[in-house]
């Protein structure tokens, strides 16, 4: 294990090698994967000393994943609360690109509401959405600059043996700019359900864009809908049009 100095990025707080990641990771066996996406895989892994990890892969020879990988070594390595995942360490090798997380046992808030988690009941529920409202007010008003995550969705809400929720992956995360900056002008990304109208058609990015995310991930936990739902009847797949409607007859109805 080297330290920082040795061509660490930021403020990043260890720096494996290649080898003692595959050697935590069984290779990087099919049976260590905990997800995989268009970044690359997740490996869960075990370090010398004991401690559980998950193990991001980046895709190597890829500019966006480079990039990615920048942005959340500079990023996550600015941030330290209870409900913001933990970055452990990372990995460069030749064209690998490779996190350290602290592992977080109980899967995605998107496994439990839309996969086979099973049934949340309502304090659960409250308990997830508080821990995850926390983690994302401390990116957004206690650091700075600010950091805008900028792909607040379920699957990027973790969940510990306690429902204690942490936010995740901050790949796309950019920071703010000063206090006087009303926003940051950028590429449009994000996961579709989840973008903000105002910025899906001006590239301006604010904190608000992220407040907007996490009302979709208050939506899916008191529906338990998915935010885009191909198998609805037609005009009520997306989940943000859907409650609208609803809401739209209630107003009606009471006037």
């Amino acid at each position: 294990m080297y330290s920082p100095e040795h061509g660490g990025i930021g403020n990043s707080r260890s720096w494996f090698t290649y080898e003692e990641l595959a050697e935590a990771t069984n290779g990087f066996s099919s049976e260590s994967i905990l997800g995989e996406g268009g970044f690359g895989c997740v490996y869960k892994g075990v370090l010398s000393d004991g401690r559980e990890v998950a193990v991001k892969q980046l895709k190597s020879g890829s500019g966006q994943g480079e990039r990615e990988f920048r942005a959340e070594v500079e990023i996550i390595s600015r941030v330290h609360h209870r409900h913001l995942v933990s970055l452990v360490g990372y990995c460069i090798s030749e064209q690998q690109r490779l996190l350290v997380y602290d592992y977080v046992p109980n899967d995605t808030l998107d496994y439990h509401l839309h996969g086979k988690g099973g049934t949340m009941d309502w304090a659960t529920r409250v308990k997830v959405a508080a821990g995850a409202a926390r983690g994302l007010a401390y990116l957004h008003e206690d650091c700075h600059p600010r950091i805008i995550h900028r792909d607040i969705k379920s699957s990027n809400i973790l969940l510990d043996i306690n429902f204690e929720a942490q936010v995740a992956d901050f790949g796309l995360a950019r920071l703010a700019g000063d206090v006087n900056s009303t926003h940051v002008s950028t590429r449009v990304m994000g996961t579709f359900g989840y973008l903000a109208p105002e910025y899906a058609s001006s590239g301006k990015l604010t904190e608000k864009s992220d407040v907007y995310s996490f009302g979709v991930v208050l939506l899916e936990l008191i529906t338990g809908r998915k935010p885009v739902d191909q198998s609805q009847p037609l005009g009520d797949e997306s989940l943000v049009e859907w409650v609208s409607s609803k809401f739209l007859f209630v107003v009606n109805f009471l006037q």
